[in-house]
């Protein structure tokens, strides 16, 4: 059969991506959902090396997307698939038919071989079984449908099948075998050979207490030694130890019985000589087995299905989540547009305490009109949570998962850049102004026309005349680069001069994007308006009472 490759990650089985970077990972909260989805180390493994490829390659993301959709919809069948998987690859470690073949293989090995295969057909039918019984539509699980059916239905398979089935014949039957020994005049064995094989098995524990039993009773001695049945003595030329220590089987231990196959190997080959030679051929016909290859779908299978059962477990919550939309081919690169949208690690987090009527949810588009935001809002208004929550979706989305809203519809990212506060110990060297400053110049490096920046209070770690400087001149560089931003902070100033600065680009402009508030009650609710200025300074001055009254009155 064609070797064909197959992923449920990438249409063409080619790998096409760009690593998301540790500080991004670590800044959108990735690594607390991988563990908030499995509490499985390795899985968690798994989720974070697929999350941190990323592609802006749109097939790529609705192929992945169609895939979760079938995932997502028909659980019995995916867990079904995904352990059949396991057992195969189980397999092609431990057993032997999946490994090397050799010619000089013991007849025990080549009977072993033969149930590894029967078990092999035994999970392509289940395969095929599984995969038949529902209507898929994803091109990824119907490429996967059509594969498993060529192996089920091609000619090796159904005259694999055929062989095996004959061979198994000549070996069901097969409990025990009944051996001759030839003694000298001191009771010594200087010959052995092939009585009988048997349908069952001997009931007694040991061939020396028959032996001894046998020597006891009156008569008991035959006067010759030929066997008067249908079966002949086959004689098996060995050494005097090797024959006592083929007579010592008789009385082993559990633990002596690995090591007692090599002493019957050459009383079994003979013993079904005809039907060792007839599984050494099978054994060079099927060699290779096609679908082994299969197994290295195993952990994109484990993340989609352990995306899919948390995602459902937080529907039957009664949160909102939605299939991510590719963006049509005559909308520009930087365009998204989200409804109903909210964070994914705030749900995570705050799933129980909350329940859905406490998840505050927003719209927010990026187009040429909308390339920037500048988002301005009082303290613990959400300015961060929302930011974070924008680059969650790429992320969730581009991994071909159900995002957290009512609808979402994107061209995909190349990458996401964060610029978030550092430690205080990553800027001894050059200062915290200093560290933002060459930080941000890397980032902005890297960015193309079809990256994700997000920003938070940068450059609020020097004085404000400092810091607006820098940030206005940072914001026109990315408009003139066309990048997708958010930019959280809160130098108001910045988002009132938002028309100065939208003077340097005539394609791509910045906004003014608000957390709103009423009577210093924060709603959570984002909407592209001029920033409300110094009102939150005056909020938070009223909460903590450090208002020029308020601290008067209380010195009194």
């Amino acid at each position: 059969m064609e070797n064909t490759t197959l992923s449920l990650l990438y249409p063409t089985g080619q790998e096409k991506f760009k690593n998301l970077s540790d500080v991004s990972f670590h800044d959108l909260g990735i690594d607390f959902i991988c563990e908030k989805v499995s509490d499985k180390y390795e899985e968690q493994q798994i989720f974070a090396q697929f999350f941190t490829k990323m592609s802006d390659d749109p097939e790529i993301t609705d192929y992945r997307c169609q895939i979760f959709d079938d995932i997502y919809n028909h659980p019995e069948m995916s867990q079904k698939l995904y352990e059949l998987l396991q057992h195969i690859d189980y397999e092609k470690q431990f057993s032997g038919f999946f490994g090397h073949y050799e010619e000089t293989n013991s007849a025990w090995e080549l009977l072993h071989r033969l149930e590894e295969i029967n078990d092999y057909i035994k999970t392509v039918e289940a395969m095929y079984e599984c995969l038949s019984d529902v209507e898929l539509k994803s091109a990824g699980m119907n490429h996967l449908k059509n594969y498993i059916n060529n192996i089920y239905n091609e000619n090796g398979f159904v005259e694999l099948k055929k062989d095996i089935k004959e061979v198994k014949l000549s070996t069901s039957n097969l409990k025990s075998v009944t051996l001759g020994i030839n003694l000298n005049e001191k009771y010594e064995a200087h010959g052995i050979g092939l009585i009988s094989l048997n349908k069952k098995e001997f009931t007694k524990s040991s061939v020396l207490s028959g032996f001894y039993s046998k020597l006891a009773e009156k008569d008991s001695i035959k006067e010759e030694a030929t066997w008067k049945n249908d079966f002949k003595y086959h004689e098996i030329s060995s050494s005097k130890q090797e024959i006592e220590r083929i007579i010592s089987l008789a009385t082993i231990n559990d633990t002596q019985v690995a090591n007692s196959t090599y002493y019957m190997d050459k009383i079994a080959n003979q013993m079904i000589g005809g039907i060792v030679h007839k599984l050494k051929a099978l054994l060079k016909k099927y060699v290779y087995v096609p679908v082994t290859d299969i197994t290295n779908l195993i952990p994109e299978f484990i993340f989609y299905i352990r995306f899919a059962e948390y995602i459902k477990s937080m529907e039957d919550k009664g949160f909102k989540f939605c299939m991510a939309k590719i963006a049509a081919a005559d909308k520009p690169k930087s365009y998204m547009q989200a409804k109903g949208i909210y964070n994914f690690k705030l749900l995570s987090n705050f799933a129980e305490d909350l329940g859905p009527a406490g998840i505050v949810q927003n719209d927010l588009d990026f187009n040429p009109e909308h390339t920037v935001y500048i988002l301005t809002g009082a303290n613990r208004g959400g300015k961060t949570t929302i930011t974070q929550a924008i680059g969650l979706l790429f992320v969730l989305a581009q991994a071909g998962l159900y995002v957290p809203g009512d609808s979402f519809e994107f061209n995909p990212v190349d990458s996401i850049f964060t610029h978030y506060p550092a430690d205080e110990d990553k800027t001894m060297d050059l200062g915290r102004l200093g560290e933002e400053c060459k930080r941000f110049k890397d980032l902005f490096n890297n960015c193309t026309q079809t990256s994700l920046l997000l920003m938070n209070e940068t450059y609020s770690t020097t004085s404000f005349e400092e810091g607006f400087y820098i940030a206005k001149d940072s914001v026109k560089a990315l408009l003139t680069k066309g990048v997708r931003t958010i930019y959280n902070t809160h130098m108001h100033k910045l988002a009132f001069d938002i028309n100065e600065i939208n003077e340097i680009s005539n394609t791509n402009k910045a906004a003014s994007l608000v957390v709103k508030s009423s009577d210093g009650h924060r709603s959570f609710k984002v909407e592209v308006a001029p920033p409300e200025g110094q009102s939150f300074a005056s909020d938070i001055a009223e909460k903590y009472g450090v208002t020029y009254k308020m601290l008067l009155d209380d010195s009194n």
